[in-house]
């Protein structure tokens, strides 16, 4: 297939454009700036020049494709404007990219995250969450997973709330910059709550078998780690940058404390047993080693 990819140069697009570009199809990258044409040139990928919210941009982009698969998002969490703003402007890239593709039976591969179950782990069968800093983006995947019935096969790979390559990325490496500028390896309450995690690698797997077979308006878990103790990860974290170990108040994470405060532990025994995906790099607390002072 030849495949539209948004977000193709961050830690998880990159990893994603490798998995397609090594499994026979080819890429065709959106690039918000010359440095990143250069990255999805070096990759393998055809650069094409825009950002998320050139609208026209992502209609040509989806319209000369075989497939879509949607990663880019703004990621600022500075304050809750800057974040409703990124989740605004990824909700008109959503829909528009799905407009183009009604009646096509191509794929849409959305990125979505893992919801919030009250007391176990949640499942794929489980609501996307449409509440809270990031509930916006939970409408505009639902939206997505919507048009499967008009003629768009869409899917949503939900991701935990740290996907990691070499001890980055993810919640945990927000966690990582925070220790850093206050001397203090922090986390939000008693450090209790689980957070789900997946190395990028293996999340890139499920994105690719996602566009390749999931039928139309199915969810899918890129799960790997169900549920890691935050203040586990935070003792990593200190260990590793020689910081103190100890709770924060939760407004030392923004618009994000209420989020980083939860317990959201994840299965995807589901996804496991209907796509074989199965993944195979470290686990979270294995990859925070790799953490350099």
């Amino acid at each position: 297939m030849r495949v539209f990819v948004t977000g193709g140069t961050g830690l998880i697009g990159s990893a994603v454009v490798a998995e397609l570009l090594g499994n026979g199809h080819t890429v065709l990258a959106l690039a918000r700036s010359d440095a990143s044409a250069q990255v999805a040139e070096a990759a393998g990928a055809e650069p094409l020049r825009g950002g998320l919210t050139d609208l026209d941009v992502l209609r040509a982009g989806a319209a000369q494709a075989d497939g879509v698969i949607h990663l880019a998002f703004a990621n600022d969490f500075s304050s809750p404007d800057a974040l409703a703003k990124a989740v605004a402007e990824e909700s008109a890239a959503l829909a528009t990219l799905g407009e183009e593709l009604v009646g096509s039976d191509r794929p849409l591969v959305a990125v979505s995250g893992t919801p919030y179950a009250p007391g176990r782990a949640s499942t794929e069968a489980d609501p996307a969450a449409t509440e809270g800093p990031v509930g916006g983006r939970g409408l505009a995947v639902t939206a997505v997973l919507g048009l499967a019935s008009r003629g768009v096969r869409s899917t949503a790979v939900r991701l935990p709330r740290t996907v990691h390559n070499e001890g980055t990325g993810g919640f945990a490496g927000l966690l990582t910059g925070i220790a850093r500028r206050t001397g203090v390896s922090g986390y939000p309450g008693d450090g209790a709550q689980r957070w789900p995690a997946v190395h990028a690698l293996d999340a890139a797997v499920l994105f690719r078998i996602a566009l390749e077979q999931a039928p139309a308006g199915t969810s899918w878990h890129a799960v790997a780690d169900e549920g890691d103790k935050v203040s586990d990860i935070a003792a990593v974290i200190g260990r590793r940058l020689g910081l103190p170990v100890e709770p924060v108040p939760s407004e030392t994470y923004g618009p994000l404390g209420p989020v980083f405060a939860a317990d959201q532990p994840s299965s995807s025994t589901h996804t496991r047993q209907t796509l074989g995906w199965e993944p195979k790099h470290p686990s979270l607390l294995d990859d925070l080693e790799n953490i350099q002072p």
